[in-house]
């Protein structure tokens, strides 16, 4: 530099711009630099060397452009500047070549200014323009499309439901479509509007409430042809029992509950509500009911092999029931016990467990059913208690027969009585052995402790038996039939037991006292009569 200080701009190894040596007033490359409104300082020393220059003016834009005189930095067709005099620091910032990147701060800032060459000016205005007709037309197209489609969905579900209407109506007989209400009442040609808006509020009011479909009357006249003896396929405490067959084809059982019964329409519903709410493989389905008037009816799942009952107590069909099966249908009976006692979202004690209320699938899977007297516990009930006994002698616990107390304890002595009619073939209620003067659970006990169970079993079950599952099975019945309900085990206990070749089984005691001796007709005083409720007081 020759002493003087002087600055250069260099291209890589190209050396661009020289500004001349500094000679205490201006740089002499640049004379133009000592203009008005601007001061220049040169620092030159052992530490630095730098030149600046300020703007006296803060409102004033600077900026250098080195022109083609002394070294124009060629092809520039864009620059920004940037005004710092913004009470930071004072000059200019030029940007001659691209600009990659820029940032927004919080702090004080200063403006920068963006200069283009008109040609790329227009390329921005061009790009800009191409994309706007793009957007304009998207959001009509997208509209058009979801209007069509919603078009679509609502021309789909009115004919769906016009369709179903009238799949509906073509199944009744011709003389009953369009007098047909939804709760089977039929319309009454003084009825006014008000009182049909009122019907068919009322019914869809029921619906909602039960969670369940509501069976028209005329349906289930047409499916029970009239309820005709030939679809009738049992009898029961509650009522009649009918084969149905819907318009679709599917094959239900309508329990045709009793006029006698003192169940009024709340309680009805009550009981509905509790058994749709149970969904287990080893509980029979509820499909829906029907309330019309007098009349209440609950439509099941059909079961082809009817009641275990049928099979047990036959002379012809028990040989059909090999070890095996039994085993897998008092294991399902237990399961099923478990859900209503454990598992489900409310505690179930059914009461009536008995061979007759456990239904028989195709597959022959069994499945508890009517829980026409069945008591929901809510909480931490354990025990309830009644003055109105209703149940089937020879299936009672002796403290709910005698006392009206009742508990899980009472369904699992029920259970264990199941299992030993099941494994003998033989009925609790009538069953008296003359030479030993006792009764079916006393003949087992005794049996049990002379170490002889395979007297017990059914002569004419066919097939390989294992006799160390028939001696399980045999003791935890004898478990489940003491006569102290806490002496008995809970059913998951039960089950553990059954299904565990390892379990150690406890001693069984005397079992309880067996409710009389009769040999007539198992008699049930079941029906639908008691109200579904959580409260431990009197079932009045």
């Amino acid at each position: 530099m020759g002493g003087l200080p002087e600055f250069f701009l260099f291209r890589g190894p190209e050396r661009i711009y020289a500004s001349g040596p500094w000679n205490g007033v201006v740089l002499t490359g640049v004379q133009n630099l000592n203009a008005e409104g601007y001061t220049f300082k040169v620092v030159s020393n052992a530490e630095e060397t730098y030149y600046a220059y300020y703007v006296s003016d803060p409102s004033a834009l600077s900026r250098l452009i080195l022109d083609g005189a002394t070294g124009q930095l060629q092809n520039c067709t864009a620059y920004a500047a940037a005004n710092i005099s913004g009470g930071v620091s004072h000059g200019c910032v030029v940007w001659g070549v691209d600009l990659l990147d820029m940032r927004q701060y919080p702090v004080v800032v200063q403006d920068v200014y963006i200069r283009l060459a008109r040609f790329e000016i227009d390329a921005l205005k061009a790009a800009a323009n191409s994309q706007r007709p793009k957007r304009n037309v998207a959001i009509p197209v997208v509209a058009t499309i979801f209007g069509v489609l919603l078009m679509v969905a609502v021309a789909c579900c009115y004919f769906l439901r016009t369709k179903a209407i009238t799949k509906r109506q073509t199944g009744m007989p011709p003389s009953t479509r369009g007098d047909v209400f939804p709760l089977g009442v039929r319309k009454h040609s003084a009825l006014s509007t008000a009182q049909d808006r009122q019907l068919n509020e009322s019914r869809m009011s029921s619906e909602k409430d039960l969670e369940l479909p509501l069976f028209d009357l005329e349906v289930i006249l047409a499916a029970t042809d009239n309820f005709s003896a030939d679809s009738k396929i049992g009898q029961g405490g509650f009522g009649p029992v009918y084969m149905a067959k819907l318009e679709d084809g599917q094959e239900v059982a309508v329990k045709r509950l009793s006029k006698k019964s003192v169940q009024g329409v709340v309680e009805f519903k009550n009981e509905v509500k509790l058994i749709a709410k149970l969904q287990h493989r080893n509980l029979v389905r509820l499909l829906g009911c029907c309330i019309d008037d007098q009349e209440r009816m609950l439509v099941y799942e059909f079961m082809h092999n009817n009641s275990l009952d049928t099979f047990i107590f036959d002379e012809g069909k028990r040989k059909l029931l090999g070890w095996k099966n039994r085993f897998e249908i008092i294991l399902g009976i237990a399961r099923g016990l478990l859900y209503l006692h454990e598992d489900s979202r409310v505690r179930i004690i059914h009461r009536d467990l008995k061979a007759s209320n456990v239904l028989l699938d195709k597959n022959m899977i069994p499945k508890i059913s009517d829980f026409g007297i069945a008591r929901m516990f809510g909480g931490d009930q354990t025990t309830a208690y009644t003055t109105k006994v209703i149940g089937t002698y020879g299936y009672m616990s002796p403290e709910y027969a005698m006392d009206g107390v009742f508990s899980m304890k009472s369904d699992i002595y029920s259970f264990g009585v199941l299992v030993l009619e099941i494994v003998t073939g033989k009925k609790n209620r009538g069953f008296y052995d003359d030479e030993l003067d006792l009764s079916l659970l006393g003949c087992s006990w005794k049996l049990w402790k002379e170490g002889r169970t395979a007297d017990l079993l059914d002569e004419a079950m066919a097939g390989s038996i294992d006799y160390s599952v028939v001696l399980r099975c045999i003791q935890v019945a004898l478990l489940c039939v003491e006569v102290h309900p806490k002496n008995r085990p809970l059913m998951s206990s039960v089950v553990m037991m059954l299904s565990s070749e390892n379990a150690t089984l406890p001693e069984p005691n005397e079992p309880g006292v067996n409710i009389g001796r009769s040999t007539d007709t198992d008699y049930s005083q079941t029906h639908t009569g008691t109200i579904f409720t959580g409260d431990a007081m009197n079932d009045r």
